[in-house]
C-alpha cells in the first residue's frame, strides 16, 4: 500500500519522488481510467496505480499530446438557447445535475499567481480515509489524506501552448507586420489567463460528468477558451484607447506605443480572427452564445458612460454594467463549452451561472483593489476609476454613510479635489468591506454550483477558482 503525501517543501507534493505537477496530471488521467467509482474514496487504488508507473517513459506516455489545428466531427445541438440575460434576470437559478458524494471534504487555499508562476496556487482536499506514509515503510501513517489541487497544474497541457497558438492565429491572418505586432502585444503570457483557465476547467469537469472525453471534443472546447482570451484582450486594447491609459500589466499600453487609429483597428482585427475561429466549429448554438458576449461588451461600455439619479438605480445600473462588461464573457464561454459537449439545458445553465458568479466576484474584487492595492502590484494606476469619473461598488456603498458623495458621482468627480475626497470617504466608510462581502457571496454561490457536478480534480479546481478570485491581490 502507498499514499499521495506532501513533501513539506513549498510548492511540491511528492509521490515517491514525482513532482507535484506530474502527480496532479496523472491523477486526472487516472480518474478517467478508474471508472468503477467516481469519488476520492478510490484514492488508495489511484495512488497504488501511480506508484506502479515509476518508469519515466510510461509516465510520459500518460500525458496528452498537443493537438491544436483542425476540427473533426461536429456535434449538433437542437435545444433552444436563451441569450442576452442580464444581472437581475440571472439572480436565481435551479439546476438539476446528478452528482456523486463520497464523504466529508474540506478545502483550504492559497493565493493565485499568473499563468507562468503556478507553484504556490493550490487547495488541500482532506478526506477521512486511511493514509500510508511511504513506499519504503509500508506502514499506516494516520487518518488524514491530503491531495493538493492546483488548477494551473492540472490544466498545464491545455495552457502551456496557449499564447503561442493565439499568436500563430494572428500571424497567419495578416501580412501586415505592424498589425501583427500590435495585435499580439498583450499575448505575451504575462496575464493571469483566468478566462481560458476557468473555461477549460469547466469543459473538463463537464466532460467527466457526462463521461465524455475525446481529443476532438477537448480541441473544440479549447477553441472556445482561445476565443474568451482573445475577446478579453481586444476589449483591453479598445479600453486603452477610450481611457487613454499609459500603463497595462506593468508595461506601456498599446495606446502609449502606437497611434489611436492603428490600435483601434488592431483590436478589431483580434475580434475578427476570434470570430473566424469560432465559425469554423460550425455550431450555430455556440456561435449565438459567443456572439452575445460582443453584444454585451458594447452595451456595457455605453452604460458606463451614463449615470443614474437615485442611489437604488445607480447600484442596479452598476451591477448590470458589470455583468455585461465582465461576467458575460466568462458565463457565456462556459455555457458554450457545455453546449459543444451536447450537455442538457440544466448543465449548460449551471455552467453559465457559475461563470456569471465568478465574473461578478472578479470585477467586484477588482473595483475594491483599485482603492487598496499599489500601482506596482496591480500593474496599472490605482484610483483609476475615480479619475475616469466612474462610481464603482466601494463608492456606491460609501454613499450610504456619506451622502456628500452623491453630487460628486453626478458630476463624475470632475471638480478639483473630488477624486481625493471620494477616495478618503471610501476608506472611512465600510464600502470596501461591503464590496468584499458581496463578492464573497457570489463566490460561495459559484462553489455551490460546482459541487453539483460529479466529483473530479476539475470539479475541485472550479471550487478553488472561486477562492482564488476572492483572495487575489492583483
Amino acid at each position: 500500500m502507498a499514499c499521495l503525501s506532501t513533501s513539506g517543501r513549498k510548492g511540491l507534493n511528492v509521490v515517491v519522488g514525482t513532482r507535484n505537477h506530474q502527480t496532479q496530471k496523472h491523477l486526472c488521467k487516472l480518474f478517467w481510467q478508474q471508472k468503477i467509482s467516481r469519488s476520492f474514496c478510490s484514492n488508495a487504488a489511484i495512488a497504488a496505480a501511480l506508484l506502479c508507473k515509476n518508469n519515466a517513459n510510461s509516465m510520459s506516455s500518460l500525458l496528452p499530446q498537443r493537438n491544436f489545428h483542425g476540427v473533426g466531427i461536429l456535434l449538433q445541438r437542437n435545444a433552444a438557447i436563451t441569450t442576452g440575460q442580464d444581472y437581475f434576470a440571472n439572480m436565481h437559478t435551479n439546476t438539476a445535475c446528478n452528482s456523486s458524494s463520497s464523504g466529508p471534504t474540506s478545502t483550504t487555499t492559497t493565493s493565485s499567481p499568473n499563468v507562468n508562476n503556478k507553484s504556490s496556487n493550490s487547495t488541500i482536499i482532506t478526506r477521512n480515509c486511511r493514509q500510508y506514509s511511504s513506499v519504503h515503510t509500508q506502514q499506516p501513517a494516520g487518518p488524514v489524506r491530503e491531495i493538493q489541487i492546483d488548477p494551473y497544474i492540472i490544466l498545464e497541457d491545455d495552457l502551456k501552448y496557449f499564447y503561442d497558438d493565439v499568436r500563430d492565429l494572428l500571424r497567419q491572418g495578416t501580412s501586415q507586420t505592424e498589425l501583427d505586432k500590435i495585435a499580439s502585444y498583450y499575448f505575451d503570457g504575462q496575464g493571469k489567463a483566468l478566462r481560458p483557465m476557468v473555461t477549460m476547467l469547466m469543459a473538463r469537469a463537464i466532460n467527466y460528468h457526462l463521461n465524455k472525453e475525446s481529443s476532438n471534443l477537448v480541441n473544440k472546447q479549447r477553441f472556445i477558451s482561445l476565443f474568451s482570451e482573445m475577446v478579453h484582450s481586444a476589449s483591453l486594447v479598445h479600453d486603452d484607447v477610450i481611457d487613454q491609459s499609459d500603463i497595462r500589466r506593468g508595461k506601456p499600453s498599446v495606446n502609449a506605443l502606437w497611434n489611436h487609429k492603428k490600435v483601434t483597428m488592431a483590436g478589431d482585427y483580434v475580434l475578427s480572427i476570434a470570430s473566424i475561429m469560432i465559425a469554423r466549429l460550425k455550431s450555430d448554438d455556440v456561435t449565438i452564445i459567443l456572439s452575445q458576449i460582443l453584444t454585451d461588451l458594447v452595451q456595457g461600455e455605453f452604460m458606463q458612460l451614463g449615470s443614474k439619479e437615485t442611489e437604488n438605480e445607480r447600484f442596479a445600473h452598476y451591477l448590470t454594467k458589470t455583468y455585461r462588461k465582465t461576467a458575460s464573457l466568462i458565463a457565456n464561454a462556459l455555457k458554450a463549452t457545455a453546449v459543444i459537449a451536447d450537455a442538457d439545458e440544466n448543465i449548460a445553465e449551471l455552467a453559465f451561472q457559475y461563470g456569471r458568479n465568478v465574473g461578478l466576484a472578479f470585477q467586484l474584487v477588482d473595483d475594491m483593489l483599485d482603492f487598496v492595492s499599489t500601482a506596482e502590484t496591480m500593474g496599472k494606476p490605482t484610483a483609476a476609476d475615480l479619475k475616469l469619473g466612474l462610481a464603482t461598488a466601494p463608492v456606491l456603498f460609501a454613499c450610504e454613510k456619506y451622502p456628500e458623495l452623491n453630487p460628486m458621482i453626478m458630476r463624475r468627480f470632475s471638480e478639483p479635489g473630488d477624486v481625493e475626497r471620494a477616495f478618503e470617504l471610501v476608506h472611512k466608510s465600510h464600502g470596501l468591506e461591503q464590496t468584499r462581502f458581496l463578492a464573497k457571496k457570489h463566490c460561495i454561490e459559484a462553489i455551490r454550483l460546482a459541487q453539483e457536478l460529479t466529483e473530479s480534480p476539475y470539479q475541485k479546481g472550479l471550487q478553488v477558482v472561486a477562492d482564488l478570485v476572492i483572495n487575489r491581490m492583483k
